[in-house]
């Protein structure tokens, strides 16, 4: 036997938005399974088997690891700037520049990556045309 509601600004029951609303059973009568959560603040309802804290902590790790990952190539590139400070001759086709050595290095790798770059747009350009 079910306990009737009570009325409206009863203890318990509905106080107009003054306080919380006591829990109740659903409608149907079925009362929830365990593991189900309401939906978020959002509208969505999360995954099942995943809750709020463990979504959380794996949010928290990678952007610690992007972090540490950040800082480590930092130091790297702080340290490849320092030793290879000394200036040195660079020949081009219309004549000859001293420069330092790490900027030669990054002109080179940028020209690098922009040959690589530019393979790749022929060989996608290629396939679309087959495909």
């Amino acid at each position: 036997m079910t306990a009737p509601e009570p009325p409206a600004g009863a203890a318990g029951g509905p106080l107009g938005g003054t306080g919380p609303a006591a829990p109740r059973p659903p409608a149907t009568g079925t009362t929830p399974t365990a593991g189900t959560t309401a939906p978020a603040a959002g509208g969505k309802a999360p995954s099942p088997g995943t809750t709020a804290p463990a979504r959380h902590a794996g949010r928290t790790a990678g952007r610690t690891l992007a972090l540490a990952l950040l800082i480590f190539v930092t130091v790297v590139l702080v340290l490849f700037v320092v030793f290879n400070s000394q200036s040195v001759p660079i020949s081009l086709v219309f004549g000859d520049v001293r420069a330092p050595l790490v900027l030669a290095l990054v002109i080179a790798a940028a020209l690098g990556g922009l040959l690589v770059g530019l393979a790749g747009l022929v060989l996608r350009a290629r396939r679309s045309r087959r495909g």
